[in-house]
């Protein structure tokens, strides 16, 4: 067991190093100079225009070479500096980034895990109901091919343009001030309905086809059949059936939390949601270095720790795993 964590932390810690550092070098491939693209919205003479680009290169350290600014960047990353926004200067960007993770995360948690629960569940039923099977399926085919940012823009339309259910912009109304008061939180959770459903609907039909397809396997398997024969009940059959399909699922979720991740951030663009999807687009419509690498920086802790977590889980729910550990037969 010890030696199966520190294979993981390891391989975690390596992934870990390798995607940062290409999330440093990234927003230095970008073309065009952040501080230029800063002063040049400012309307000054030529003089004070150059004095003030001084400033701010050495400000953020622009003016030395790469392999100091990679050095300096994880000497600051280690003690928690990730450094201070260009667009909002002088506002460190872990404070702009703590302004819109906890709508990113309210938004992200119960998609994914209502959509993944909700889709087994449904799949699971669909692999021995015809009637749900026929009707289902097609569904399911038709909301997992279909692109987060299209099924939002087709929501938004329908439900906001057209139908005026829903509001198609912002956290919240703007009248209102944040706080826990029961007006607050109605129009909080009025505005967070529709890009939920969006992230929900497509991760939904996902997980359904996947556990049909897994269930009708497993029906078929020889310990099923073995089962059969003994005259074990249908029910029980179906139940080990449902924990074997249920394992690669499990393993399924880890690897979908990218693809999930990058459809929750371009749903909050459509939507204009305060996450930090809308975050890290002004962030590269602004060429903001710092901010741009802070927020992905989060976003590769946030799925390397849900993996880890995913890894926990699949260990605790799958003995063959423990037994392969203590190497057991």
């Amino acid at each position: 067991m010890r030696h199966y964590f520190a294979r993981k932390l390891l391989i975690y810690g390596l992934t870990f190093v390798v995607a940062v550092s290409v999330d440093w070098a990234i927003p230095r491939f970008m073309p065009g100079n952040p501080v230029q693209n800063l002063v040049s919205r400012i309307a000054l003479e030529p003089q004070s225009s150059h004095a003030l680009t001084s400033y701010y290169m050495k400000a953020f350290n622009l003016n030395d070479p790469w392999w100091k600014e990679y050095l300096a960047f994880w000497g600051a990353l280690f003690h928690g500096d990730l450094g201070r926004s260009i667009m909002q200067y002088p506002t460190p960007v872990s404070v702009l980034i703590m302004r819109a993770l906890p709508y990113t995360l309210g938004l992200l948690l119960p998609a994914i895990l209502l959509s993944w629960y909700a889709g087994n569940k449904v799949g699971a039923m669909a692999a021995r109901r015809k009637v749900l099977d026929n009707s289902a399926l097609p569904a399911s085919y038709v909301l997992t091919a279909t692109p987060y940012m299209w099924l939002a823009i087709v929501l938004a339309w329908l439900f906001g343009t057209t139908w005026h259910v829903f509001p198609i912009a912002g956290g919240y109304d703007f009248s209102l001030k944040a706080s826990w008061s029961l007006p607050f939180v109605e129009s909080l959770a009025y505005h967070w309905f529709l890009p939920f459903v969006s992230l929900f609907l497509v991760a939904f039909g996902g997980w359904a086809i996947g556990m049909r397809n897994m269930i009708i396997y497993e029906l078929e398997s020889d310990y099923a059949n073995y089962l059969s024969s003994l005259g074990a009940p249908q029910r029980l059959i179906r139940k080990y059936a449902f924990r074997n399909a249920l394992l690669p699922q499990i393993t399924g979720l880890a690897l979908a939390l990218g693809a999930v991740v990058a459809g929750a951030l371009v749903t909050e663009i459509v939507f204009s949601y305060p996450g930090l999807g809308s975050l890290i687009l002004n962030a590269i419509q602004n060429e903001d270095y710092f901010l741009i690498q802070g927020i992905f920086l989060m976003l590769i802790v946030g799925i390397l720790i849900a993996n880890f977590v995913v890894d926990v889980v699949y260990l605790i729910v799958d003995p063959r795993t423990r037994t392969g550990m203590t190497g057991g037969s």
